[in-house]
């Protein structure tokens, strides 16, 4: 007779010998399949794209811009046969202070050396691939105006990875002459040529009155990113990033720290005064007696 626990009826079953517990970790070893004879295999290696495209994600806009300096600096350091660099050398070319130059390297899992800094041809590297940098973007140059012709003939765009494969205008007199290598073609074009010749970033330089129609164009190609010189604010998709370069808002801006330290120039030297110095003491006062806010006269820090 047999009971539902598969024993005969009066009589215990053998013991099993106790299991022996895997070397190291003290858990007992489980059994696989084949398990003697399946091929070695090595840990798979960190995906380093995935790992690239996640730590892209967690830079700061500002420190992006900063990359984009630091790799020039170093590119032109490596051209000179520098294999290394101290945060307080790069930072001083860079235009930054050392503590926000190694923050920013931080971002790519660069920390240096102590007392040898940081490998410049392993910074290049790393810059480059968080920049997507490792391949070439193609480029197109809408309105070949001065601007334009001065775009397509620079020599600087195809070293870097961004050559110019495509120009475009209205001008019937511009239409197929070649510019920088290329002939200019249609506006009309721009959809077809640029979804062929797999463009994904556009350069707009047309008038203001032209660009937002120039920017659908380019969208409808598969263009992915648009840097725009014209004084305009663009339409765009979502997932279009554009850049803005309007020369006349940085005039602007330059204007204002020439203003500003100007300023600060006569404050420095209207505040030097002391009593018995036979200067000044700045009071608010012009002079007369009558308040004038101490225009001219504030030191801004």
């Amino acid at each position: 007779m047999v009971t539902q626990r598969g024993r005969r009826s009066g009589a215990e079953p053998p013991a099993e010998p106790p299991r022996r517990a895997a070397k190291g970790n003290g858990r007992a070893r489980r059994a696989t399949p084949d398990a003697d004879n399946a091929p070695t295999a090595e840990m798979p290696a960190v995906d380093s794209a995935v790992e690239t495209a996640v730590r892209a994600k967690q830079i700061p806009e500002a420190a992006v811009a900063r990359l984009a300096v630091y790799l020039r600096v170093l590119s032109g350091m490596a051209e000179q046969g520098a294999t290394t660099v101290s945060s307080e050398e790069l930072s001083a070319s860079a235009g930054v202070n050392s503590a926000k130059l190694r923050k920013d390297l931080s971002y790519l899992g660069s920390y240096g050396t102590r007392g040898v800094g940081y490998e410049v041809q392993v910074l290049v590297s790393q810059i480059e691939r968080i920049l997507g940098l490792t391949r070439q973007h193609r480029v197109a140059v809408v309105g070949i105006g001065n601007l334009g012709h001065a775009l397509a003939n620079y020599g600087g765009f195809p070293g870097r990875g961004f050559p110019v494969e495509a120009l475009f205008d209205l001008d019937p007199d511009l239409i197929g002459v070649p510019v920088g290598g290329l002939p200019v073609s249609h506006l009309d074009e721009i959809p077809r040529v640029c979804s062929e010749r797999q463009i994904s970033i556009g350069i707009i330089a047309t008038p203001p009155t032209a660009a937002q129609s120039v920017c659908d164009r380019l969208v409808a190609g598969g263009v992915q990113c648009i840097l725009n010189f014209a004084p305009v604010v663009l339409q765009v998709p979502a997932h279009i990033e554009v850049r803005k370069v309007d020369l006349a808002v940085e005039l602007q801006i330059l204007s204002f720290h020439v203003a500003r330290r100007a300023d600060d120039a006569l404050a420095i030297q209207g505040n030097t005064g002391l009593p018995d110095a036979g200067l000044p003491i700045d009071n608010g006062s012009n002079g007369n007696g009558q308040a004038d806010g101490g225009l001219g006269m504030v030191v801004r820090g």
